[in-house]
């Protein structure tokens, strides 16, 4: 098995990320000193907190996918998929992310689900005043460990290619 993809799909994801994060958090700021754009602003912040959501999700089911060849299922299966990646598998993998970290993403998670399933008339920017503000800490925690992650299939991927003789 290669780790060559996943590495690549994560490296990928990351920077697209950070420009997502970027966005909501200025957009934010810039709302907070305008109003007269407010239900503008909100929208497209509300949208940039779902990317953040759905783009680590991505990340998650790929880790799930190409490793585990598992993932999640049914009505529960967000829930499900975040208890998986935040927990070592023995012999296959490392948590991806903490229990910590995973727990912050829930708020997160439900907010998506908000986003999907209203009209942005009806967001409260006091709900998402929260979401904004941590969210360059954890974004800065949660990329660590993706980082770190991706060092573990670096080597993992270094390792198999040493015992196969390719390297």
């Amino acid at each position: 098995m290669s780790y060559y993809l996943l590495i690549e799909r994560m490296q990928h994801e990351i920077p697209l990320l950070d420009e997502i994060i970027e966005k909501a958090v200025n957009y934010w700021e810039t709302w907070a000193k305008n109003n007269d754009f407010q239900e503008a602003f909100t929208g497209y912040v509300a949208l940039n907190l779902h990317g953040f959501y759905t783009g680590l999700e991505k990340i998650f089911l790929l880790v799930a996918r190409y490793m585990e060849k598992k993932e999640p299922s049914g009505k529960n299966w967000h829930n499900l998929l975040l208890k998986q990646i935040s927990n070592d598998v023995p012999n296959i993998r490392p948590a991806l992310i903490s229990h910590i970290s995973a727990e912050q993403l829930q708020e997160y998670k439900r907010f998506r689900h908000v986003v999907r399933n209203v009209y942005t008339t009806s967001l409260a920017p006091q709900k998402m005043s929260p979401l904004i503000k941590q969210l360059p800490d954890l974004w800065k925690k949660i990329k660590t460990e993706l980082l770190d992650f991706i060092n573990f299939l670096k080597a993992l991927q270094t390792e198999m290619n040493t015992l196969n003789g390719s390297e």
